[in-house]
């Protein structure tokens, strides 16, 4: 579709939590997210998208949501030859392998913002970024406050919280700063593996969204088995939010919200007593959107 000399383009974030990773459904040997053109023959946006994610990775697609517009006119023009307006969406799957035509696979989250992954302690890489940073930040006398107080609240400096919302802002501050690849940086200062335009950008908004999402919608049954251990919940939620949480407060608030229920049968775990496991229940699946349900985010 083409919107005066713009062009509408549509971006699929697909999300899946497999083996206690998050994993992003990618094309081009993992390069780009599914994409294609709008194109007048498509119902709907939604329509649209799921017929080229059809096409370019066989892949069963359940829960979309639209994520965000992006058109900014001085980002990757050259690149996409023209500018072009990205309808970015998200959608949460169970990982299957992907036969389609556009090389298609699964990649970790974690591989493109290496940062975002606090489960096993603070990342080593945020020293160097925080250092790279710093040399930014002293490049402009002017700015120099207002820089240092982004730095710091993005990314946990200084003293500052680390908030695991904060996603795309990290990685926004990353490009204006030239410490991505998408930026024009030399390759040797790019954090993490870059994507094809403003993809990994799309990544980190999609990210941020489900970040925030889980904590008050129960999205997160999207991504899990029929039957699981609250292990299994638990370690899926530490996944998305790339934190480790407090084992303890995680059950008590799963049961003060009624979320699940037990279905009789067990499962071991590491080689231990066998877990209880449990199901999402019905009144769960049938009000996705039940007002006031959320999972714990409490650290440990």
């Amino acid at each position: 579709m083409t919107i005066g000399l713009a062009h509408a383009e549509l971006i699929a974030v697909l999300t899946a939590v497999t083996g206690g990773d998050p994993r992003v459904m990618t094309v081009r040997s993992g390069d780009a997210l599914p994409s294609g053109p709008f194109e007048l023959g498509h119902r709907t946006l939604q329509s649209g998208l799921r017929e080229w994610i059809q096409e370019q990775t066989a892949h069963p697609v359940g829960y979309l949501e639209q994520l965000y517009t992006f058109a900014d006119r001085d980002r990757n023009n050259e690149i996409l030859g023209g500018r072009t307006i990205s309808i970015s969406y998200l959608g949460l799957v169970r990982e299957q392998a992907a036969p389609g035509g556009g090389t298609p696979g699964w990649h970790g989250w974690y591989e493109y913002l290496p940062w975002e992954d606090h489960r096993g302690g603070r990342p080593a890489m945020l020293d160097d970024i925080a250092a790279r940073l710093t040399s930014w930040i002293e490049e402009d006398a002017m700015r120099r406050g207002q820089r240092r107080r982004r730095a710091d609240f993005d990314f946990g400096l200084n003293g500052a919280a680390w908030n695991e919302d904060l996603v795309l802002q990290r990685y926004e501050l990353l490009y204006e700063a030239g410490l991505v690849a998408e930026a024009g940086c030399d390759l040797k200062h790019n954090f993490g593996r870059s994507m094809f335009a403003d993809h990994r950008r799309i990544l980190a908004t999609g990210m941020a969204r489900l970040r925030a999402k889980i904590k008050y919608r129960p999205v997160v049954f999207e991504l899990m088995p029929e039957n699981f251990t609250l292990l299994q919940l638990q370690k899926t939620v530490e996944a998305l939010a790339g934190l480790t949480l407090h084992k303890q407060n995680f059950r008590r608030l799963i049961e003060q919200q009624e979320l699940v229920e037990e279905t009789g049968g067990t499962e071991s775990e590491t080689g231990g007593r066998p877990a209880k496991l449990f199901r999402f229940r019905r009144a769960v699946l049938e009000e996705r959107e039940f007002a006031g349900t959320k999972l714990p985010l409490s650290r440990n």
